[in-house]
């Protein structure tokens, strides 16, 4: 059984045709699910028993419930402990912005790319996220936002749990759902995804010409720092990932963010940025430099030279800014929530 949440409208049209249901109906359920947060058919008042049951039959909604929520008293980020349908757990987090409220989603459950600094890469892959998991965890921010800040959720960063780019197909199709005009309306250039650098996906992602914005997670100025945190650096080589840069900014004429995690004595000092403002020279790109949110389970910690880091940058003619920091108040750093629960599941079977 489908997920009602995986298809575009045209293609729910198609879709009931097939099945011998009118494709205005198409237009009907887009409504209900995406404008009245409805996620029952039963519920759907505009449309006829006959049908409903009919609908009954062929589509499925994602069961995902809030197990933990926590919201920051300084900044208001609010961070979702979500439940899945299997039992599994995942993290959808709101932050406001000068520029209004985005929505940070989660990609897979768990993560197999092992970053040594990052919460999320702790627990390997269970599986890929659904298209309708991600259209799920949208629909959650969206009326979160509209209840409790009387305001829209108009931006999306795909930067939460898990690798985008290993989950490619479902990725793109949640991409293509979400911009619908008769859904959640959501501009593709205010949709941001992240990858740590599988070369081969960012190539064919440029070939898309999508609009989304693309954000490369480098967090290392060279081969041997990048070796050491992240493990993905072993297959695809940081003169492998600026090539797959360069074709992206070539294809699609797009800058590209730089996201570079800032960590006391393995990134950041003068001399690396040095040899990263060198690495960047004349690409459309700019650097989002973030403070490092510790990870009890790893020997990192936060660095003290952003500031220091940024004007090197600035004298090389490299285009950065610092991230202001969101969620220091709650479990900040990606997969921190899940973790702790996992490990309260586990305590409790002991």
């Amino acid at each position: 059984m489908n997920s009602i949440y995986s298809f575009t409208l045209q293609e729910l049209k198609k879709e009931l045709t097939k099945n011998n249901i009118k494709a205005f109906v198409a237009e009907q359920i887009f409504d209900w699910i995406y404008s009245k947060h409805v996620d029952s058919f039963d519920e759907m008042k505009n449309i006829s028993k006959e049908n409903i049951e009919k609908l009954k039959q062929l589509f499925s909604f994602e069961n995902m419930v809030v197990d933990k929520l926590q919201v920051d008293k300084h900044d208001g980020t609010v961070k979702f402990l979500l439940k899945l349908e299997d039992g599994n757990f995942i993290e959808t987090v709101i932050m406001k912005f000068n520029y209004g409220y985005s929505v940070c989603v989660t990609s897979q459950i768990g993560c197999n790319m092992a970053c040594k600094f990052c919460a999320s890469g702790l627990i390997r892959k269970k599986r890929n996220i659904t298209v309708g998991e991600f259209i799920k965890q949208f629909i959650i921010a969206k009326e979160y936002v509209e209840k409790n800040f009387n305001d829209k959720l108009t931006h999306m960063v795909v930067m939460g749990i898990g690798e985008p780019f290993d989950n490619f197909e479902n990725l793109i199709q949640f991409f293509e759902v979400i911009k619908q005009q008769k859904g959640l309306c959501i501009s593709p250039r205010k949709i941001t995804v992240s990858t740590c650098g599988l070369v081969e996906k960012i190539k064919e992602f440029a070939d898309l010409k999508n609009q989304v914005n693309l954000a490369i997670s480098l967090h290392a100025p060279n081969n041997e720092i990048r070796n050491k945190i992240m493990p993905i650096n072993k297959v695809y080589s940081l003169d492998k990932v600026i090539e797959a840069m360069d074709y992206y900014i070539k294809v699609t004429k797009r800058r590209v963010t730089i996201e570079y995690i800032l960590i006391k004595d393995v990134n950041d000092s003068d001399e690396n940025a040095v040899e990263l403002a060198k690495l960047l020279k004349g690409k459309l790109c700019y650097v989002n430099l973030i403070p490092y949110n510790k990870v009890v389970e790893n020997n990192y910690f936060r660095s003290v030279r952003g500031k220091q880091f940024f004007d090197v940058l600035k004298k090389n003619n490299i285009q950065a800014t610092i991230r202001l920091e969101r969620g220091s108040s709650i479990d900040a750093a990606c997969g921190q929530l899940r973790i702790k629960k996992i490990l309260e599941l586990r305590n409790a079977k002991v």
